[in-house]
């Protein structure tokens, strides 16, 4: 875990006597001539990290992000994109002041600083190491997940201590569906939203009453993905899900799940399973023999699976995901965010390191248009559902669910003759609108929570 340079903390006192030092302070000044008192003294009590978090010249946010496991590949790729995101907060960088006008140098006139801890993908060391955080660094915003059981458990923890919390990648519908808090944010797609994209395209290309079998992981995200894109196929084309095999996140031997398939009579393999499960499944799905007899498919695609794999295994194959490179060609801060991105780490983004740099640049949206770090006034600025530019094109927030509304990209993978150049794995077939593929706000159970 990385450690903090503010020095507010070395004092010894404990939170509690921070506010109660501050409030003993603002007290006083009231009785001196011509001292304005600060606007919390009279109508915002203290809450959460707030106001010592945002005192002083620097600002503490904090990431607990995978470094080593299953999605520690994954995991760095996000790293990079928060850490460039701050980067562009604190120099103003042009490609931020697209995204937050008000953005100059620094948020409201203060330095931001980044907190990095590993969570090893396992929600209780996430929660241990952003409860570090909040206790010795007061930070006033937390991110973080890849493993949608760590972005529900910071969802529900971020509530609790009234601190915001933005996601870095889930792709649970329960992150903003049942599991949806008021301190928590998504700007990234899920899997409903995979499925009524991919879906079509599956059905135009493959057509109807189809065989199909499912490798799902074993814990939130591998379940609502699987039943948004099973029940899409099974009630539009009457597809058949012939089996449903469910690994444990970490899983290194896939043997039995693959003779399944292989005695199923499936003709598709959708693959759910993410990152290193992700890379090994898809290998050994090869090395068995049931690709290409199989047809793959990715309904929800993983950063670097193709690099990992190789183009010969995902050419042809279908999948859906965030952003990917190429957009360059056709949204204006699709190209900066590329150009910024590949000249600082030497490679062109994932869409990892997308959706991490656009919750930050998102974040410092709010942030600046509400003039405030208290979060009941972030949150409301949020939820305001105001429309920007991005990386993808104009999006907003659901102010019902705190989902951001925003395209799902349809890709398939390319052939090595026809790759442009070494990172060239996919081909762009369809930017898809966001808001005819998400359900009802309260279709998945969301009840938001109280701001303070």
């Amino acid at each position: 875990m990385t450690s903090s340079n503010d020095k507010s903390d070395n004092n010894g006192l404990s939170r509690r006597r921070v506010l109660q030092a501050g409030a003993g302070l603002m007290g006083s000044s009231m009785l001196m001539p011509g001292f304005m008192v600060p606007v919390f003294a009279a109508d915002k009590p203290p809450i959460g990290t707030w106001p010592a978090g945002s005192q002083g010249d620097t600002v503490n946010v904090a990431a607990a992000v995978p470094r080593t496991g299953t999605y520690a590949v994954q995991g760095e790729d996000e790293l990079k994109g928060w850490q460039l995101a701050v980067e562009h907060i604190n120099n103003g960088d042009p490609l931020m002041k697209k995204i937050a006008p008000k953005v100059t140098k620094g948020l409201l006139g203060k330095k931001v600083n980044l907190l990095v801890a590993d969570s090893g993908a396992k929600p209780n060391q996430a929660v241990q190491e952003i409860q570090t955080f909040i206790n010795q660094n007061k930070i006033i915003l937390m991110t973080g997940s890849t493993s949608s059981a760590v972005a529900v458990a910071l969802n529900k923890f971020a509530q609790r201590e009234k601190v915001l919390y933005v996601t870095g990648i889930s792709g649970s519908n329960d992150t903003t569906g049942k599991d949806c808090v008021r301190y928590g944010f998504r700007q990234n797609f899920y899997g409903e939203t995979a499925a009524n994209a991919i879906g079509p395209v599956l059905v135009k290309n493959f057509g109807k009453n189809r065989k199909a079998a499912f490798m799902t992981p074993d814990y939130t995200y591998g379940h609502t993905v699987t039943k948004s894109v099973s029940d899409y196929l099974i009630q539009n084309a009457g597809w058949t899900m012939v089996t449903n095999q469910v690994s444990p996140l970490g899983t290194q031997d896939f043997s039995q799940y693959l003779t399944n398939i292989a005695n199923s009579g499936a003709e598709f393999i959708v693959n759910v399973n993410w990152g290193r499960d992700a890379v090994l499944s898809t290998q050994q799905a090869k090395q068995f023999g049931l690709i290409p007899k199989m047809k793959l498919v990715i309904p929800y695609q993983i950063p670097f699976l193709a690099k990992e794999v190789g183009p010969e295994l995902t050419e042809g194959v279908y999948a859906a995901t965030d952003f990917w490179w190429t957009l360059e060609d056709k949204y204006p801060l699709a190209k900066m965010f590329v150009e910024s991105f590949n000249k600082k780490f030497g490679y062109r983004p994932e869409w990892g390191a997308n959706n991490s740099y656009m919750s930050f640049a998102i974040w410092a949206r709010m942030v600046s248009e509400a003039g405030s770090f208290y979060p009941p006034d972030v949150i409301k600025q949020y939820e305001k559902g105001e429309t920007f530019d991005s990386t993808v094109g104009e999006v907003h927030f659901r102010p019902e669910d705190h989902q951001l509304v925003r395209p799902v990209i349809i890709v398939r993978g390319k052939a090595p003759k026809d790759m442009r150049n070494k990172e060239d794995y996919w081909e762009v077939l369809e930017v898809v609108p966001g808001a005819p593929l998400m359900q009802k706000p309260d279709a998945f159970g969301c009840k938001l929570g109280d701001y303070t």
